[in-house]
């Protein structure tokens, strides 16, 4: 067929993909591509997708076909499709489903639950059979007094979940069939309007992310993962998903604060009662019908080779639904006994899939496959999240400094890049533009911190701040009694400060993609006016290619950076 040279793609053989920015259709073409495709490099004009095998079966899983992404590559391309690239996509995306997993109800003596693992063809089990990986797990030929035929292996429950991961290694990603348990029952239901009375609304978008997990109760259905930005609403799934299936709901976060933050919205959302929620953390210890607990106290042990001992809250009561938020921080130790108790129903919530540690393939195998997402600029035009304005402002390096940056490690670069004194005057300047704002002020290093904090008079939250202290902070800027308050990684994730506009980033975590997304979402939440995002960075520095590779998320989310340099303050433009 003919193509359009003004098409925004470019389709190449090593599956890469080119999107021209400045085409006419280049905004419908990275909402095209986000299902099937990932962001590899976003510079000013062409941005780099890659096809991989995991965005694939991801999108498979989500009901999307190799005809419908041919279509849409065909439609959006300047150039003709390579044919070894649509062949490998259709290749790529058929092995998803060639290996099922199934219940075994009639198995050998000695184990509670055995199931069967079944493979289309002759050549897959055989590839199954002869790795070494799988022989530990697997028995192929069931001792069962049915005689179970064919390409099928027999395996423990319990090892379900290992199974799942090593497959996915082999690149054969499983269409698990086994079905779910439904836990203790758990009378539930959403108010129509809050506790506060205002009216409760469940967005489209958030009914039918919710629906794409629950599915229609048949196997297959009842796990994955909902990726919607911060400030979306992804709480608000999360209980939408318990008031459908009502049972016992074990709720995993990253903090105490983001504990306390599901106990009020529970409580206010849903008419649970006060009894029926209990909290799981360093301070409290109580094991309810929906218990919220932190993953930090899961992963705590006695010893470095001692046992997880709170790994037992898993098995404290029956539970139908195991809720991950933040699911792409998924502790190593986490993910291992996730890999154990797959026959619960289990959702993921994020507004990133992304993972430094290239363990996407994890939550996919473990937790299940991404259901339901949504470009975040899409929601903006509605205006469900806060339009936001990003400024990358870069500074030289203090004079002081350089010697010491010159002769340093790579790692040592970075950090005396990060804390260059020279950005505490641009934080200033930047304060004075937002007088009246609520500003929150963000960073890596609890040293160039608390400089900042006492400058500017405002108070500090850090991972020693105990958690009396970070909630009557956290609720003195809700109520716009603090208007500035300077915070450390620990606000990165699960923290609702709806009225923050203004976020100051002085440094980071390296080229972390997550991160950045989550420090834009502190000021997502919809407001009235548009929402600020300022990067400081040392230019001429290594902290300037980490900051690249912090962007690439959001650049992949339609959002752009503009750069300006450092002149020092001038009435307020120093900084624009």
């Amino acid at each position: 067929m003919p193509h359009d040279p003004a098409n925004p793609l470019i389709i190449q053989g090593d599956r890469s993909i080119l999107l021209d920015v400045h085409a006419p259709r280049a905004e419908e073409a990275r909402e095209a591509l986000i299902p099937f495709a990932e962001l590899e490099k976003s510079p000013e004009h062409l941005h780099t997708y890659r096809i991989t095998p995991l965005s694939l079966w991801n999108a498979a899983s989500a009901g999307l076909t190799p005809q419908a992404i041919a279509d849409s590559l065909d439609g959006l391309s300047r150039f003709p499709v390579p044919p070894a690239v649509r062949a490998w996509v259709t290749e790529t995306m058929s092995r998803f489903g060639k290996v099922r997993l199934l219940r075994l109800d009639d198995g050998p003596p000695g184990v509670d639950e055995w199931l069967v693992l079944e493979a289309e063809t002759d050549a897959i089990y055989r590839e199954i059979a002869s790795s070494r990986a799988m022989a530990r797990y697997l028995s192929p030929e069931p001792p069962i007094a049915s005689g179970a035929q064919g390409r099928r292996f027999v395996l423990a429950a319990l090892n379900r979940g290992t199974v799942k991961q090593e497959l996915l290694r082999l690149g054969w990603p499983v269409r698990d069939e086994v079905p779910l348990r439904d836990g203790e029952p758990l009378a539930l239901a959403l108010r129509d309007a809050c506790a506060s009375g205002k009216p409760l609304e469940i967005r489209d978008y958030q009914r039918t992310a919710a629906s794409a997990l629950v599915g229609d109760g048949g196997p297959g259905t009842g796990f994955g993962t909902i990726v919607l930005p911060c400030g979306a609403g992804k709480t608000v799934v999360g209980m939408a998903v318990m008031a459908a299936l009502r049972t016992n709901t074990l709720i995993l976060t990253t903090n105490v604060a983001a504990v306390h933050q599901w106990v009020r919205e529970l409580l206010d959302k849903t008419d649970l009662r006060e009894e029926d929620v209990g909290e799981y953390s360093g301070d409290r210890k109580d094991i309810r019908p929906v218990t919220v607990a932190t993953y930090q106290i899961l992963v705590w042990r006695p010893g470095k080779e001692g046992e997880f001992p709170h790994f037992r809250l898993f098995r404290e009561r029956a539970w139908g639904l195991v809720i991950y938020d933040e699911v792409h921080l998924l502790p190593a130790p986490v993910f291992r006994v996730t890999a154990e108790i797959q026959a619960i129903r289990r959702l993921g919530l994020t507004a990133t899939l992304v993972r430094e540690d290239g363990c996407e393939g994890d939550v996919f195998s473990l937790v299940g496959p991404k259901r339901y997402d949504v470009p975040w600029k899409d929601l903006e035009a509605q205006g469900w999240i806060a339009t936001a304005i990003c400024t990358e402002i870069r500074v030289e390096m203090d004079s002081a400094r350089e010697i010491d940056y010159a002769v340093a490690n790579q790692r040592v670069k970075y950090r005396i890049a990060s804390e260059n004194p020279a950005k505490i005057p641009v934080v200033l300047d930047v304060l004075s533009q937002h007088e009246g704002d609520s500003v929150m002020v963000i960073g890596q290093y609890i040293d160039q911190l608390e400089e900042i904090a006492r400058l500017i008079k405002a108070p500090l939250v850090t991972g020693k701040t105990p958690n009396a202290e970070r909630e009557r902070i956290y609720a003195s800027f809700r109520s716009g009694e603090t208007k500035v308050i300077v915070v450390s990684k620990v606000a990165n994730f699960a923290i609702d400060l709806p009225d923050a506009s203004v976020a100051i980033q002085v440094s980071g975590t390296f080229g972390s993609r997550q991160e950045e997304a989550q420090r834009l979402g502190r000021i997502l939440r919809p407001k009235e006016k548009d929402s600020h995002f300022y990067t400081i960075v040392t230019g001429q520095t290594v902290e300037e290619e980490f900051a690249a590779n912090r962007q690439k998320f959001l650049a992949e989310q339609g959002y752009e950076y503009v750069l300006t340099r450092w002149n020092g303050p001038s009435s307020g433009e120093g900084a624009r």
